[in-house]
């Protein structure tokens, strides 16, 4: 199973470095290596995460990170991560991850 990460993941990524970062770099890095270690479990169990009631499809998922939603999709070759998104974050002025791809 591979993992792919999308752009907006990557961006969502980057924004959380950069803000953790504002007080600390070390805890930066170390929170990003974490949330990167549970992406890495998906490749043996890609269905771990549970379904995301409103994407309304079975292959749309989340996996539940601290306080952040991992939002992917997976299917028989590969998991393709959409978002990485804080649980209590307002998405209103932002497309829903899977809609994009």
């Amino acid at each position: 199973m591979k993992i792919e990460w999308t752009k907006p993941a990557l961006a969502d990524m980057q924004a959380i470095r950069d803000y953790i970062g504002r007080d600390s770099s070390y805890y930066a890095a170390r929170f990003i290596e974490k949330v990167i270690a549970a992406v890495e479990k998906l490749e043996e169990f890609p269905q771990a995460g549970r379904t995301v009631a409103e994407a309304e499809a079975d292959n749309t998922r989340e996996l539940l990170f601290q306080n952040y939603r991992i939002i992917y999709q997976a299917d028989s070759q590969s998991v393709l991560i959409l978002a990485v998104i804080h649980g209590a974050r307002k998405n209103r002025d932002r497309p829903k991850p899977w809609e994009i791809y």
